[in-house]
């Protein structure tokens, strides 16, 4: 497995857990809010990351670090993903999967293999045309649909995150993702970095205002167990 990035010990990535972090290159979607879109877009250009260092790492912290966090990208692009976290599962670590949810087969089958012990699944946008939008790409909604499915039927512990951009989520948005996600454990709302986008043209698009955040929040709680609120930022914008 090609490693393009590797953060030695976080806080943020997995709640009430210290981690590390691994980045894998290529993604299926090109969504033009990505703050990370160097791994698809020019992964040659980011210098990869050799396994020595971060198994000697890994190896050396062992009964210190909780588990690993894999992300990208889109994990779920490489086949060999399974043999990738069957090396991490050897040094006894715990994992977390960050995915998009658009190949439900390989999650189905992490997750039947006991591979993850916890997968954050982005929730792009209401599950219509808006959905291709946000993502940058023609998505099949069937399969996200499974996702969710296989995620809200499962035992593997989870939660959905949505990325709240301003040209594709309002108060409405919120409510129809809600309802497609009813009754799920956890749905974390993020604030949208415009500074960090993929297009140039959503750099100049203002984040939303807290107010409007927190109704969003309040309207999240409507259909979830648990909606939290994540990278609140100070920047004021209009409310819509």
């Amino acid at each position: 497995m090609e490693i393009k990035g590797f953060i030695e010990t976080s806080l943020i990535d997995w709640d009430g857990k210290l981690v590390s972090v691994f980045f894998l290159p290529g993604c299926n979607f090109r969504c033009p809010f990505c703050h990370n879109h160097q791994l698809w877009k020019e992964p040659q250009k980011v210098e990869t990351v050799p396994w020595q260092r971060v198994s000697g790492f890994l190896k050396g912290k062992k009964g210190w670090i909780d588990g690993v966090v894999i992300t990208g990208g889109e994990p779920t692009v490489h086949q060999d993903l399974p043999e990738f976290i069957g090396s991490l599962r050897e040094m006894g670590l715990l994992i977390k999967l960050d995915t998009n949810g658009a190949n439900p087969e390989m999650l189905q089958s992490l997750i039947d293999k006991k591979l993850v012990d916890y997968v954050a699944m982005d929730l792009k946008a209401t599950l219509d045309t808006i959905y291709s939008q946000a993502a940058g790409t023609k998505v099949n909604l069937d399969d996200i649909r499974r996702s969710i499915e296989i995620l809200m039927t499962g035992k593997t512990d989870y939660e959905f995150r949505t990325t709240l951009v301003p040209l594709f989520h309002g108060l409405e948005n919120v409510r129809q993702m809600g309802k497609s996600i009813k009754g799920a454990k956890k749905w974390v709302l993020q604030q949208f970095v415009p500074q960090n986008s993929e297009t140039s043209m959503l750099k100049h698009v203002w984040p939303y205002a807290e107010e409007y955040l927190v109704k969003m929040q309040q309207e999240g709680s409507k259909w979830v167990e648990s909606c939290i609120l994540r990278g609140i930022s100070e920047i004021a914008a209009d409310q819509v």
